[in-house]
C-alpha cells in the first residue's frame, strides 16, 4: 500500500473531510473521529482532543486493520470493511475508505454502535468520494481525465453490503 506520501492532499481536501466528519460527529454523538492511512499516519483528528499519543495510536490502528484483514482471509473473506471494539465506557469503530485509509470513530456510552454505524454510511460514502479523487489526481494535481461510471456504483456497493444495507 502507497502511504499519504504518493498522493496530493490539498487545503480544500482537508477542509472538505474537516466538514464530513464534523457533521458526523454532530449527528452520532460521537467524541472523536480520526484518519489514518494504511501505513499508519495520522492523517486528520476531529472532535475531542484525545488523551493519548496519536501517532502510537495510528499504527496500532492501522497494524488491527492488517492483522484483521489476514484473519478475514482466513475466514474466506476477502476483508473485514469494518470493526467493533467495545469497552466498558470507551468503544471504536473503524471503517474501510477508499480501500487505503481508515475512519476511527471514538465514542463513550452517551450513544450507541447502532447510531454510529447507521450515521457512519453516509459520511463513509462522502469520505471515500474525497479520497478516490485525491488518489486519482495527477502528479500535476489535475483530476485524471474520465472515473469509470462503474467504479463509484461498485464503491457505493460495497459500502452498502459493508454495512448490512
Amino acid at each position: 500500500m502507497s502511504g499519504a506520501s504518493s498522493w496530493s492532499f490539498r487545503e480544500e481536501d482537508a477542509r472538505r473531510i474537516n466538514e464530513i466528519l464534523s457533521a458526523f460527529l454532530g449527528e452520532a454523538g460521537a467524541r472523536t473521529a480520526l484518519i489514518v492511512d494504511r501505513t499508519g499516519q495520522l492523517i486528520a483528528t476531529v472532535g475531542e482532543e484525545v488523551q493519548f499519543d496519536p501517532t502510537a495510536f495510528a499504527s496500532l490502528t492501522a497494524a488491527d486493520f492488517s492483522a484483521n484483514d489476514q484473519l478475514a482471509r482466513m475466514l474466506g473473506e476477502p476483508e473485514f470493511g469494518a470493526l467493533f471494539h467495545q469497552g466498558e465506557r470507551e468503544s471504536m469503530y473503524l471503517a474501510d475508505i477508499a480501500r487505503r485509509v481508515i475512519l476511527v470513530v471514538l465514542f463513550d456510552n452517551s450513544t450507541t454502535l447502532g447510531l454510529v454505524k447507521l450515521r457512519v454510511r453516509t459520511a463513509a460514502k462522502e469520505l471515500n468520494q474525497v479520497f478516490t479523487e485525491m488518489f486519482e489526481r495527477t502528479d500535476d494535481g489535475t483530476a485524471p481525465p474520465a472515473v469509470e461510471g462503474g467504479f463509484l456504483g461498485e464503491a457505493e456497493d460495497e459500502i452498502d453490503r459493508l454495512f448490512g444495507a
